[in-house]
């Protein structure tokens, strides 16, 4: 990250001597050619005023123009744009000058610039025509390097400038960068000090969002290795079981009479080992984030009255009473999640109820929500105990849980099924009252 700053510091620095350069040198070259053109306008006057050129009868070769013209051309046209002087080259030898466009201008306006550009020569010709009084048109002329002379001449000073600054802003963006990421190092070393503070305040939101996300991410690795820990001691269970009556029954060390119990043990713990499975295959596609689910509208009561057959049947094993109230409710949902939703629910409150008991699920509107009620007179979970019940392999009563054949991932899918429908979830209960749970739509 450091080199990434240091490298884009530089680059915005060279950008900038180069747009720099380029643009002072445009500034400075227009302004050498406003010079330049002045120049050549006194240049002009100066020479009218001298009186050679007042009469076309003049013996030109009494024109005695100072050395210090030298780098001055000067030219006299007559009306009809023949030359009749030039300081340069032979009048005689020179073309007719009247469709230069500052002489065409000099006759009209009375004065006029032109500017021709000599690629070969890499050179600028600048050209000032002065009307006379006698009409004839004097024309002064001088050669200057273009832009582009002037930008390559400058290039080994700009290269040199160039080198300088780079090495400059490659030792203060090395300092600035340091400075800027001492910081959030900092920060990164206290993450887990909630009460650390950022010594600038625009760091305090990117510091409580790594703060949060350091903590999750701390608690989901704790969470993965208490499942994989719980995952492996609850499949060692029925494991271990199986194994071991097979091994006496393959040994030959269980009598006739008791064959028939370790057969139905074998088979009671295959059951648990495979709701085991099928239940954490569950959770682990409810934890897939790309699973696509139809939704459509569905009737809550009639998802619940579909599901009462199975747990009248499971209440009526365990003595206890189930019964449905309520009235047609339409949700937005999927029906076999909701279905699953209300078979853990029931199965929960059989499960950790008591005998005689009585299990009763409502479907109604509360407030303008459509309610899923599932209640209650069983066991009850402590006040301490209640914000832990959603957990996955967590159980009130692990013995209950157990001998009834719970695998402790019911209400971990509940809790999942919840969250993918957006509803809520409400949980009254109290020791040897029972248990009510409320999911809202």
């Amino acid at each position: 990250m450091k080199i990434r700053i240091n490298i884009r510091l530089v680059g915005i620095a060279i950008l900038a001597i180069i747009a720099t350069v380029i643009g002072i040198t445009i500034i400075y070259y227009n302004l050498f050619e406003g010079q330049v053109r002045s120049d050549l306008s006194v240049s002009a006057k100066l020479l009218k005023d001298t009186k050679y050129f007042e009469t076309v009868d003049i013996d030109v070769d009494q024109i005695d123009l100072s050395t210090d013209l030298d780098e001055l051309r000067v030219t006299w046209i007559d009306k009809d744009g023949t030359v009749l002087y030039d300081n340069d080259a032979s009048a005689e030898l020179l073309q007719n000058h009247f469709d230069r466009p500052e002489i065409q201008a000099a006759f009209e306006q009375g004065e006029g610039e032109a500017v021709r550009r000599s690629d070969t020569m890499n050179e600028d010709t600048f050209y000032y025509a002065l009307r006379l009084d006698n009409g004839t048109v004097l024309r002064v002329a001088t050669n200057a390097q273009s832009i582009w002379a002037v930008f390559i001449s400058a290039i080994p000073i700009i290269l040199l400038i160039i080198l300088l600054i780079i090495s400059i802003c490659i030792a203060i963006s090395h300092l600035l960068t340091k400075q800027f990421l001492k910081p959030i190092e900092i920060m990164a070393e206290n993450l887990e000090n909630a009460d650390y503070e950022s010594p600038y305040r625009e760091l305090d939101p990117l510091a409580e969002m790594l703060r949060t996300q350091h903590t999750d991410i701390l608690s989901a690795a704790k969470a993965r290795q208490d499942f994989t820990a719980n995952v492996s001691h609850e499949l060692m269970t029925p494991l271990t079981a199986i194994s071991g009556y097979a091994e006496l029954l393959e040994g030959g060390m269980v009598g006739a009479e008791k064959q028939n119990h370790f057969y139905q043990e074998i088979r009671k713990n295959a059951d648990r080992l495979l709701a085991l499975i099928n239940d954490i295959l569950r959770l682990s596609d409810l934890d897939r984030k790309d699973s696509e689910l139809h939704f459509t509208e569905v009737d809550l009561y009639e998802t619940v009255s579909e599901c009462m057959e199975v747990l009248s049947v499971n209440a009526k094993q365990r003595n206890v009473t189930i019964e449905l109230e309520g009235k047609t409710s339409i949700v937005c949902g999927n029906k076999d999640m909701l279905k699953e939703l209300v078979e853990n629910l029931g199965q929960n409150a059989i499960r950790y109820n008591n005998p005689n008991g009585k299990v009763k699920i409502s479907v109604g509107t509360i407030d303008g929500q459509v309610a899923l009620i599932v209640k209650d007179n069983g066991i009850g979970i402590p006040a301490s105990e209640q914000q832990r019940i959603f957990e996955r392999f967590y159980r009130v009563d692990k013995s209950r849980s157990k001998a009834t054949g719970g695998t402790g991932l019911g209400l971990a899918i509940v809790k999942h099924i919840v969250e993918i429908h957006d509803a809520k979830i409400e949980l009254d209960s109290a020791p040897g009252v029972g248990t009510t749970i409320s999911v809202l739509f």
